[in-house]
């Protein structure tokens, strides 16, 4: 069918006229149903901050919705004979923009990301997810979406002339304008000179991609390039800030005022704690409460970081940007408790430093003790000799001792000589032989704990930092750090606890559940756990749907049956026990939506 009452060209110019007007009315829509973004988002807490969030708001989606009419509705003017159906396919087109945009604030509010091929699957891969149920009850709003946009539709096709008499499109689509150049603008400062209230800020809205122009504003002037790079360095640590804890501590009863050692056997995978291998360590488990399904919060050395705070790894640089001590520590300071901390390597690994042990007091290997002769060696040994030095001259009030032992580190000095082994076998008998070795100097460690008469109000604590895989998974995987198998995650968990009946508990347990243990077992803290810490108590033996483990990139989620790796982009790959991906199969949204939850339970609601 094709129009008669007009010219080619004067139909075509009113239904540009037209769909200025149903795109200006589409763009309130849009900012109506963005407001949802800036509800789940951190209201900024300065001005400059507010502001920007305003002009972007107002700017993006303006933009956003003005350049769809363009790209989609603008040429189809001139290709559409009928006006009717003109309309018409622009109401669809709106109504399906607006739905999909529901959809996004939706999942944007569930699990903190905008849509995209791989979340659309995973939001709708499971019906019977509580998260899926609601995102597909939006789509009952498409018939009232439709049936408004009709009514716009034939409104502004009556009141055309009217609105365009009234002169304002022109300040409107200023108004627009100077909030899209000047979020631009704004960011592009921020970005510069790391402002963080606005930064935070960049993924907001969907399809947001704030400008950036350093190399610009260097080449002209504008921005001192060392400066720049002394700024870079120095917030290279700016971070969300951290809640830890949610809320204050309270107490139910005393301490009990019993000594607290960690042994940790770095590198160490649980299934060396054998008769042969490690025997001592071997009969420590059969004596004691052994956990022989734990597993570390992460493939590399920031296991140690989860085992301390009970806080995922992502929270790591935010809590060294914060200086924040282990909550437990702090705890057992206040408590009266002194420290004694020693590591074969010297803390050699950052993370102490900088991190976990900031705020206590290190023994430093390198120092010169009263009456040698010879500077000392850095070892495991002089690690244990000095401990078992202070351990000797004894104390009066209890104390807390964190023994690092890097033995099973350095393996490789244990290579079988002379033997026709292959180089995976070799590998192997490295390591075995390794860990034997770190047997030897954690009997030194009971043995002190033994002649000193402490064993009855010492807490010990054998464990390590991560797991290591001897390519069980087929993937050229050998040693830490590649990907979240068991053979990488699975560490020892064995604990001395007087009072306590030696067994074997067989439910997963966590790194991010030893803080949890202490504070309520030993320092008698009736508050929620949930309040500090994503573990729990290790001999609550309720089972437990999933684990968390990971780094600042990726995201590990461990159940009975499969593991979920997601990495920062939403991007997600699921494994069996076995660690053989599935890729006819996809995780379960609940969990998904938990895991993520628990990253972000912790900061600060106002950044």
């Amino acid at each position: 069918m094709v129009d008669s009452e007009n010219s080619y060209g004067e139909r075509v110019s009113r239904l540009v006229g037209w769909g200025h007007w149903f795109a200006f009315f589409n763009i309130i829509a849009a900012m109506l149903v963005g407001t949802r973004y800036i509800a789940a988002s951190p209201w900024p807490d300065t001005l400059l901050g507010q502001i920007y969030l305003l002009t972007s708001w107002i700017g993006h989606f303006g933009f956003l919705v003005f350049a769809l009419y363009l790209l989609v509705l603008f040429p189809l003017t001139f290709i559409v004979p009928s006006r009717k159906l003109f309309r018409l396919l622009a109401v669809c087109f709106a109504t399906f923009g607006l739905t999909v945009l529901l959809i996004d604030t939706q999942a944007y509010q569930s699990i903190n990301l905008h849509l995209s091929p791989v979340v659309w699957e995973l939001l709708f891969n499971d019906e019977s997810s509580p998260v899926s149920s609601d995102l597909q009850h939006l789509f009952i709003v498409l018939p009232p979406i439709f049936l408004a946009q009709l009514a716009l539709s034939e409104w502004v096709w009556k009141k055309q002339r009217k609105l365009s008499h009234k002169h304002v499109g022109r300040p409107l689509t200023a108004v627009f304008f100077l909030c899209f150049i000047s979020s631009h603008l704004i960011f592009i400062w921020a970005d510069a000179y790391f402002y963080n209230p606005i930064t935070i800020q960049k993924a907001n809205f969907p399809l947001s991609y704030p400008m950036t122009a350093k190399s610009f504003m260097e080449k002209h002037g504008l921005l001192d390039r060392e400066e720049y790079l002394q700024k870079l360095k120095e917030n290279e640590g700016a971070v969300d800030l951290v809640s830890y804890p949610l809320t204050e501590i309270e107490f139910n009863r005393r301490s009990e005022n019993l000594n607290v050692l960690i042994v940790s056997i770095n590198n160490l995978r649980s299934d060396m704690l054998t008769a042969e291998t490690m025997p001592v360590s071997y009969g420590f488990a059969l004596n004691n409460q052994n956990f022989t399904n734990h597993y570390s919060s992460s493939n590399d050395d920031l296991g140690v970081f989860g085992l301390m705070y009970g806080l995922p790894s992502s929270y790591a640089s935010s809590i060294k940007a914060q200086g924040t001590a282990p909550l437990f520590m702090s705890i057992l300071r206040d408590q009266g408790y002194s420290f004694k901390l020693y590591s074969g390597d010297n803390f050699e690994d950052d993370i102490y430093r900088d991190t976990i042990f900031r705020k206590f007091p290190m023994v430093d290997l390198t120092v010169q003790q009263e009456g040698e002769t010879n500077p000392p060696v850095v070892s495991d040994l002089t690690a244990i000799k000095r401990w078992q030095a202070d351990i000797e001259s004894g104390a009066g009030k209890p104390w807390f001792s964190y023994i690092e032992i890097t033995t099973v580190d350095n393996f490789d000095a244990y290579q079988p000589q002379g033997t026709n082994l292959s180089p995976e076998q070799q590998f192997i008998a490295a390591y075995s032989a390794a860990a034997t070795a770190a047997d030897g100097e954690f009997a030194k460690i009971l043995q002190t704990i033994a002649d000193q008469g402490l064993m009855n109000n010492t807490v010990i604590i054998l464990t390590s930092n991560h797991g290591t895989e001897f390519n069980e998974t087929k993937t050229r995987s050998w040693g830490s750090n590649t990907n979240y198998s068991q053979y990488q995650l699975r560490v020892p968990m064995v604990v001395h606890w007087p009072g306590k009946l030696a067994a074997d508990y067989t439910h997963m347990t966590s790194h991010l559940d030893l803080s949890a243990t202490i504070m309520q077992d030993l320092s008698g803290v009736s508050t929620n756990v949930k309040n500090y810490s994503s573990g729990r108590n290790l001999f609550d033996e309720r089972k437990r749907k999933w684990i968390i483990a990971g780094d600042t990139r990726e995201l590990a989620l461990i159940t009975p049956t499969d593991t979920t790796v997601v990495d920062k982009f939403g991007n997600y790959s699921l494994y069996d026990h076995n660690y053989r991906k599935l890729d006819d199969k996809n995780p379960k949204l609940p969990i998904l939506m938990q895991g993520f939850t628990e990253l972000q339970r912790f900061y600060a609601k106002s950044q």
